[in-house]
Order: C-alpha cells, then structure tokens, then sequence
C-alpha cells in the first residue's frame, strides 16, 4: 500500500500558511522504497526531465544509505526538497512507474522531498578555469546551471530583479506548498559553492546585456521567467479589485501583503473569482483562503476532467472550501465607482479537441452573472521583453517566436547570438514547470562549459 504523509486539518490550515503536508516518517518510508520493484529498464528515469537514477537512490533508501541516496539525487538534481514538493510527478517519473498500471505508483516525489530534507550536499571541491559567467534570474533554471557550472570550477554571478533569490519559486508559490526554510537552505548551499547573488539588478534597465560582455562575462544564460501576465481583454479589467496572479500571489508571498502592518496591505473583500484551472490558480485560490476571503470560486471554461492542475492541488482547494464552476468564460467585470462588482460569464459546451488534445469550450449564448468584488486573473504569463529591446539598443538582435519567447537551440540552449544562452520560461519547451527548468538549466550548463573550454 502507498504510504501518505501526514496532512494539516483542513479547517485549520484555512488559517495559516503553515506546510499542509509533513514528510513521511522513517518507518513510511522504508515501507515505501520497499515497494520499488529496481526494473532493469526504469521508466520513472525517462519520465524526469532531468534523469535522476530513481531506482538507485530508492535501492539506498532500502539500504538505508539516506546519505548515499541524496548524493545519487543529487547528482542530477540540485533541488531534491524543491521537486519532491512542487513537480507534478503524476505525469512525470510516477506517471510512468509500472506499479500504476494496475495500481499505485510509488511515491518518487514524497521519498525525494524525504532525502532532500534529511541530507546535506556536500561542498565540491573547486579547480578555478579564470572564465566567468552571468546568470539572469534564479529560479529553478538558474539556480541549477549555476550548481553546474560553479562545479566545472567557473566564476558564476546570479542576476536577481527582486530583492529576494529564488525567483518564481519565492514569489509564485506559497509556503504552504513550498515552506520559505527549504529554498533558502538551497541557495545557502549555492553560496558555500562560491556562487554570488547580486539582488536588484534588473537586467535591460540596470545593466544591459553589453555591460556584462564589458565587465568580462564569458556566456551569458538569461532565465528571467516569464512575468508578463496575460489577461482577459475585457471590459472591466482595468478596475480595482482586479489582479493577475503574479501580481496578488508576490504581494503575499513576497511582500506579506496579508499584513496589515505592512507598507503595501491588500485590501481583502468578501468574495474572489479566480480565472483558470492551472496550478497557478490553485496557489492564488488557496491563498485567497488564507488571506480572508469568505467566499472563493475557481471559474474554468472547460470541465473537471480538463482542469490542468495537479490533482493534489485541486484536492487540496476542495478540502480548503473553494468552490469550483465549470463551463464558463469571463465577459465582463462589472463597475460601481471604480471597483469590482461582480462578473458576467457565457455558458460554456465542450466541442472537438484542440491542439492539447482537450474539448474546446464553446459558447452557448446564454450568460450568468456572478457576485464578487475581487477577481484574479490566472491564465499563464509571457515573455517580458525588456531584455531583447535593451539588447536591440546596444546592436544585439535576438531571434525570437511570434509570442516574444527566445528561439533556442533545443539541446544547448543558445539563442542565435553565439555565448548567449536562454531557458526557462523565456525560452520554454513542454510543460511550464520547476523539473523542466532545471533541465534547461542543465542543458544550458554543459553547453555553456563546453563552449567555454574552447576559448
């Protein structure tokens, strides 16, 4: 039987933003790795982005080698606790366990969040090769090719924006889901590597991309995110009360907006739609939970059998007493004197499969209206493109697609200027997540040293 970690009550975590989940115990998880059935063609492995040697550090665990373990891991992986929260596993290395054809998968993530916990990495030995790279952003990408290439022995700089390092996993997801101690340790381990951070460097206004190639930087590998929310386009949309989930989710998890006390308090009313089924959805509803919200729906266009979140996570939001509507598409946010009141939606049908291979929704003609005074706005991001236009200014042209993202190179990462790299959710390929950033980053890295040994 799959072992389960222990939950927080769900009324009481309404309350706080305290982990909803604890790790297995040491007996959970040994009954666990027990399970492991060591197949000599590993599945699992192929379904990580990053290739851990899943079987192997489950076959220490059995041992109970935990140091062993957390060294297989992390090997490939420099986020063991990270990734054993936050990746959707059920698509990844457990969705390709052979224990869930007929059954339960073992648990890869909950026994990774486990090593990751309770094993320190240790600190690698260095040999300086005197060439220097710039990293913009650290977010998962970043922090992984910096690992990388800090030990081929490179002089690595972080470029961070905010005034806080972790990128999209300080500000965009919760500490109920990702507890603030865990990144922080991850990045202490970063900078015991000799990794520097600069915060509040905005590259494309702080410094451009020439500064960097002025200042000695041998390759440069941007992995900024994408922070450029994409909205409605309705009518509405430019009232108080209205919020991309970027926007509310770094108030609160960045900036304690939740806190009255704090400079920048949020003003919190009585009922919130939240608009899109994504995992970044889910995070905003949950918070909204916590943040004091009396009434909490999630609207999506489609059914629950398209909700792209993680099933955890809707299971979570369901426990934690937010209200799911299905089938309805926003057309208009209602006006009283510069707020929010309320939200007019056409009922929605599913018809043919699209591209992603879900039902579209189509539009009946018939409307309902629903009653809120907040809305947040949760249908994904895009590409800022300060950098490119900072870039174009100093006579660096970058190609890119028709949304603005960097065209790269799949397997190494290079953008069409040679030494310059870019991954993430600037340059995204497959499902926008922290396991597919880190294997961009990791990419990135062995390009980038590769290139480097050249010079």
């Amino acid at each position: 039987m799959r072992q389960r970690p222990i939950e927080q009550d769900k009324i009481e975590r309404r309350h706080n933003f305290e982990p909803v989940e604890s790790n297995l115990t040491e007996e959970q998880v040994k009954q666990e790795a027990s399970r492991c059935l060591n197949c000599k063609n590993p599945r699992c492995v192929q379904g990580c982005p990053v290739n851990i040697q899943i079987p192997n550090f489950i076959k220490a665990l059995k041992e109970d080698k935990l140091d062993e373990a957390g060294e297989i891991i992390r090997q490939t992986s420099m986020l063991p606790s990270v990734c054993g929260r936050v990746c959707p596993q059920e698509r990844q290395c457990e969705g390709k366990c052979v224990l869930g054809i007929k059954g339960e998968a073992v648990a890869i993530g909950a026994l990774e969040r486990y090593v990751g916990d309770n094993t320190t990495p240790k600190t690698p030995q260095i040999i300086p090769t005197g060439k220097k790279v710039a990293i913009v952003g650290s977010g998962c990408a970043g922090i992984t090719a910096a690992s990388d290439l800090r030990k081929a022995g490179h002089d690595v700089t972080i470029f961070e924006a905010l005034h806080k390092f972790g990128g999209v996993l300080r500000y965009g997801i919760p500490p109920f889901r990702l507890p603030r101690t865990v990144l922080d340790r991850e990045i202490d381990s970063l900078k015991k590597m000799g990794v520097k951070f600069e915060k509040n460097v905005i590259v494309g206004k702080s410094i451009t991309l020439k500064q960097l190639e002025d200042d000695g930087y041998d390759a440069i590998f941007i992995c900024s995110g994408a922070g450029l929310p994409k909205m409605m386009n309705i009518k509405g949309e430019n009232l108080n009360g209205v919020f991309s989930a970027n926007e509310f989710l770094t108030r609160v998890n960045l900036m304690q907006a939740n806190d009255e006390k704090t400079a920048t308090p949020l003003k919190v009313g009585k009922s919130v739609a939240v608009i899109g089924g994504g995992n970044v959805a889910m995070d905003a509803a949950r918070t909204s939970v916590r943040v004091g919200f009396e009434k909490v729906y999630i609207v999506y266009r489609r059914t629950e059998a398209e909700l792209p979140a993680r099933l955890e996570e809707i299971r979570h939001a369901k426990e934690e007493g937010v209200q799911f509507v299905f089938l309805r598409a926003p057309k208009e946010i209602y006006d009283k004197d510069g707020y929010v009141n309320g939200m007019k939606f056409e009922i929605m049908e599913l018809g043919e499969p699209d591209q992603s291979g879900r039902r579209s929704p189509v539009g009946t003609g018939n409307f309902v209206d629903l009653d809120v005074d907040t809305v947040i706005v949760a249908l994904g991001t895009g590409p800022n493109p300060i950098i490119q236009k900072s870039a174009k200014m100093d006579g660096i042209e970058f190609d890119t697609d028709r949304k603005g993202y960097f065209t790269v190179d799949t397997e190494t990462r290079e953008t069409s200027i040679k030494h310059i790299y870019a991954g993430g959710d600037v340059a995204p390929v497959g499902e926008s997540n922290a396991i597919n950033a880190m294997g961009a980053g990791k990419k990135a890295a062995k390009a980038i040293n590769e290139y480097l040994t050249t010079l």
